[in-house]
């Protein structure tokens, strides 16, 4: 299958560079590239495209009103382009909650398409959106957080998620009580986006919601979100644990690893830790959800058809890691029941 690709980015060295990437891909034709919306809306009516590339900040409709409208009208697969900024990762974070496939982050330059080494290429997720199409929305219907919860004093959640994870961390988060267990994420985004995402989160759902910083001792009713690009999330400790983040090379192409948070949860927590692994491309967190299920750990793996990409749990189940797989809407649930006291 070759993958019809049209480019929406107002620079014309920016659409160049995208171009150059993708032509060179195998798999892949780049059939237009569009300097706006309005010219964008008349090469999707012209070439209907697999795919687009569409960039977050464009003067006149920006790419994120766009991005709603295509949406509502013509759903079709979108990875949205956006600057390594806070004004960025603010519509990036929304562009994701509107259904948009993924993100890549650019350089504030303008000059190249920016991919840590192992990680997903741009190429890579034009493929992966391709292959998923556009599935709707699922509408929501998470249980409200219990009413009354207490946790086991040694309970604690970690969950790993990639490739459609801001939606499903939305929607895990929204089922938890404020008083939930400890609870760390590591969600595949590039460093800056963390800071926005984790406030998001904090405002949508009743726990606190911060970026992990190393030391900070793990409480109830907090969510540990690790930091994206420079360093892994781990848990250290005996009898009061805590963050740790470490700068080491990236564990299964990545940095945070999923891998890496699972493996020290599995060492330091063992059978009193819950551990969910949610949709996402590659396979980061398979192993490391397999150590804590070896650990006597619970551990859940997001099912095939609410992913947006049945990459990271199909890996992790292929090999024996997950004890169950479960619709999203019913992971907060199985979480929590597994950590109550």
């Amino acid at each position: 299958m070759t993958v019809r690709t049209l480019i929406v980015d107002d620079s014309a060295t920016m659409r160049a560079v995208i171009a150059r990437n993708l032509s060179q891909a195998p798999g892949i034709e780049v059939v237009g590239a569009a300097d706006g919306v309005t010219a964008a809306r008349e090469m999707i009516k012209a070439l209907n495209p697999d795919v687009i590339t569409l960039d977050v900040e464009m003067p006149g409709m920006n790419g994120l009103d766009f991005l709603d409208k295509i949406m509502r009208l013509r759903p079709m697969p979108v990875v949205m382009l956006s600057t390594l900024t806070s004004r960025g990762a603010d519509a990036t974070i929304r562009a994701l909650e509107l259904g948009a496939f993924d993100c890549v982050a650019k350089n504030p330059n303008g000059l190249e398409i920016r991919n840590n080494p192992g990680e997903p290429t741009l190429a890579d997720i034009v493929r992966a959106a391709a292959r998923r199409g556009h599935k709707p929305r699922m509408e929501s219907s998470v249980p409200k957080p219990p009413a009354a919860y207490t946790a086991r004093a040694d309970a604690l959640i970690a969950i790993g998620s990639s490739t459609g994870g801001v939606e499903a961390l939305i929607e895990v988060l929204r089922g938890f009580p404020a008083d939930c267990p400890p609870t760390l994420i590591v969600q595949h985004m590039p460093a800056t986006f963390t800071t926005t995402f984790a406030a998001r989160l904090d405002r949508l759902s009743l726990p606190t919601v911060l970026e992990a910083r190393s030391g900070v001792p793990l409480q109830r009713g907090h969510v540990y979100l690790a930091p994206g690009g420079s360093h892994h999330l781990e848990v250290i400790g005996t009898s009061e644990l805590r963050c740790r983040l470490v700068a080491d090379d990236p564990t299964s192409g990545h940095r945070p690893s999923v891998d890496r948070l699972f493996t020290s949860v599995a060492r330091t927590v063992g059978a009193s830790a819950a551990g969910a692994i949610l949709t996402g491309m590659g396979r980061d967190g398979a192993a490391g959800l397999k150590l804590m299920r070896d650990a006597g750990a619970f551990t859940v793996g997001q099912d095939e058809a609410s992913c947006v990409v049945y990459g990271m749990p199909q890996a992790a189940y292929q090999i024996g890691a997950c004890e169950v797989q479960l619709p999203l809407t019913k992971v907060a649930g199985r979480l929590l029941l597994e950590c109550r006291a």
